[in-house]
C-alpha cells in the first residue's frame, strides 16, 4: 500500500516533458475593491451598502473643495489618484459621468460604485467581505522566464 501511494505521488508531481510548468495563481484586489474595503467603519471586515454610501460621500466631499456639487474630469482624476492609487484606475470619468456633461456628481459616483459593489457581492447579501473583493488570476509571467514558450532551452553557439 505504501509503495502504491509513493508511486501515485511521484506520477502526480512529475511535470509533462516538453511543457513549461503551469504558473501559480495570484490573488489581487482591484483599486476600487481596496477603496470599498476602506469604507468598513465598524471594523467587522464587512462593508454594507450604508457604509459604502457614507464612504463615497466622504471621499467626494473631500475633493469638492469649492462645494459646487460636482467634479470636473481633472478633479475626478485627482480623486482617483488619492483614493484608488492612480489617476487612470477604474472607474473612469467616462464610465461615471452618466449624462456626459463633463461633470461628475455625488449621485453619479454613488451609482457607479454601487454597481461595483453589486458585482463584488457574489452571494447577494448586500454586504461585501474581504474574500469577495479578491480576484484570482493566473500570473502573466512564466515562472521560468529564461525558457522560451516551448519550455526547451536553446543551445548557445560557441564562437
Amino acid at each position: 500500500m505504501l509503495i502504491l501511494s509513493l508511486l501515485l505521488q511521484a506520477a502526480v508531481a512529475t511535470p509533462t516533458p516538453g511543457l513549461p510548468p503551469q504558473p501559480p495563481a495570484t490573488m489581487v484586489v482591484e483599486p476600487v475593491g481596496m477603496l470599498i474595503a476602506t469604507f468598513d467603519t465598524d471594523g467587522d471586515a464587512r462593508v454594507t451598502k450604508a457604509e459604502l454610501e457614507a464612504g463615497v460621500r466622504r471621499t467626494f466631499e473631500a475633493m469638492d473643495t469649492g462645494r459646487t456639487g460636482s467634479l470636473g474630469y481633472i478633479a475626478f482624476a485627482d480623486w482617483a489618484e488619492r483614493y484608488l492609487g492612480d489617476r487612470n484606475a477604474l472607474p473612469s470619468p467616462f464610465e461615471t459621468d452618466r449624462n456626459a456633461d463633463n461633470r461628475i456628481t455625488l449621485d453619479e459616483l454613488q451609482a457607479t460604485l454601487a454597481g461595483y459593489f453589486a458585482r463584488f457581492d457574489r452571494d447577494r447579501d448586500a454586504v461585501v467581505t474581504r474574500a469577495e473583493l479578491l480576484t484570482i488570476r493566473a500570473n502573466a509571467t512564466r515562472s521560468t522566464p529564461d525558457l522560451p514558450p516551448d519550455g526547451k532551452k536553446k543551445k548557445r553557439s560557441r564562437r
